[in-house]
């Protein structure tokens, strides 16, 4: 199951009860802090599909201020999509795009809240919601678009404190 030898090194799995049961995590305990979170997710694309994703000048329009608008509804939206996440009010939410090589396009939702639990969950979920929107809109023109991958690059706040992706 995990490739660990040492039962004592096994991770504690917050969202399972001690019958394996899922839950929702009780975090009235914590402290309220800000906490903030950025995720990316990468889009690979042929590049002239992608000068037309940058351009605005696919046929259903612009793509980029679509995109950013799932994103950002994604992320304020994150408890209806994933079961176990508590529903947060969002202070800020950014999506931003890069394109990284010729057929790559790097998008990075940042999500900011003051809460007792993180909002990396919101991040990611704002981040994959914008490169699903890419792909809608874009495939017309290719449909051999590949999402991924999605990750946490960065949070702070919180008792575990801040995480830095290396690399």
């Amino acid at each position: 199951m995990w490739p660990m030898s040492d039962a004592s090194e096994q991770p504690k799995l917050s969202h399972v009860g001690p019958g394996g049961d899922a839950r929702m995590v009780d975090v009235s305990g914590k402290d309220v802090t800000v906490r903030e979170a950025t995720a990316s997710a990468l889009v690979r694309v042929s590049g002239p599909v992608l000068d037309a994703v940058l351009a605005g000048s696919l046929p259903k329009g612009d793509v980029i201020a679509t995109a950013r608008v799932a994103g950002i509804q994604a992320a304020k939206r994150t408890s209806e999509w994933i079961p176990m996440c508590h529903p947060l009010g969002l202070d800020w939410v950014r999506i931003e795009f890069q394109r990284t090589a010729p057929g790559e396009l790097e998008i990075r939702c940042t999500a900011k809240t003051t809460a007792r639990t993180g909002v990396e969950m919101e991040a990611m979920t704002g981040a994959a919601a914008a490169a699903l929107t890419v792909y809608d809109m874009a495939k017309a023109a290719d449909k051999s678009i590949v999402i991924g991958p999605i990750q946490l690059e960065r949070k702070t706040g919180g008792k575990s404190g801040t995480y830095q992706r290396k690399g």
